[in-house]
């Protein structure tokens, strides 16, 4: 990979607690793509995305001097269903593949950990969609998740909340997407459906 004209090695890796250095710049940079885009995002504590790298349920994309990029994992519903959520690239390094590569880690991760359960994912981004429609989730509604209450106190912290308060928890800005291991599933390329690389 090429930054800013100099070949760089990105590793993506399952983050462990040596890693919590990164967590307040991971914050950080959800918090501005998420401004930018101008969309909500259930905010994260340091604590909570610390422990996630400390249980092993999350994946972390780093340089030789920086972070590239983050995604976790945690099970809801007495591990019935799995959630992937957090995926986050900083600017320099969008357009190389290093979401492409998170998620697929982060996904195969969740596979491993509970290779049973549901696994399904939140997201108001299109370049998301595309991604979990290669790996085989599919467009749901929100009834088809896990009704695990904890999971959805966690979304009390985006901006958008009261959307699915409203719409007694039927409707969001985010699009619900799900990939049921029971379902049989068409294996895809890392290329995206106009042929670019995610």
């Amino acid at each position: 990979m090429v930054v800013n004209g100099a070949p760089v090695k990105v590793d993506v890796m399952v983050a462990e607690t040596s890693h919590e250095v990164y967590v307040d710049i991971i914050l950080s940079t959800i918090r501005e793509a998420a401004k930018k885009r101008g969309t909500g995002i259930a905010e994260r504590t340091h604590d909570y995305v610390a422990q996630k790298m400390k249980e092993g349920k999350a994946i972390i994309a780093l340089t030789e001097e920086e972070f590239a990029g983050f995604s976790y994992i945690e099970s809801w519903g007495n591990r019935e269903y799995v959630a992937t959520s957090g995926l986050i690239v900083p600017e320099k390094f969008r357009g190389m593949g290093i979401a492409w590569r998170i998620k697929q880690a982060s996904f195969a991760l969740a596979r491993q950990r509970w290779p049973h359960a549901k696994v399904f994912s939140l997201t108001s981004g299109g370049a998301v969609m595309k991604m979990n429609t290669q790996l085989g989730y599919r467009p749901v509604t929100f009834a088809e998740l896990t009704d695990d209450e904890s999971f959805w106190r966690g979304c009390e912290r985006c901006v958008n909340h009261d959307v699915l308060v409203r719409t007694e928890r039927k409707y969001c800005i985010c699009t619900a997407m799900l990939f049921d291991p029971l379902v049989a599933h068409t294996p895809h390329s890392g290329v995206v459906g106009d042929g670019s690389q995610v």
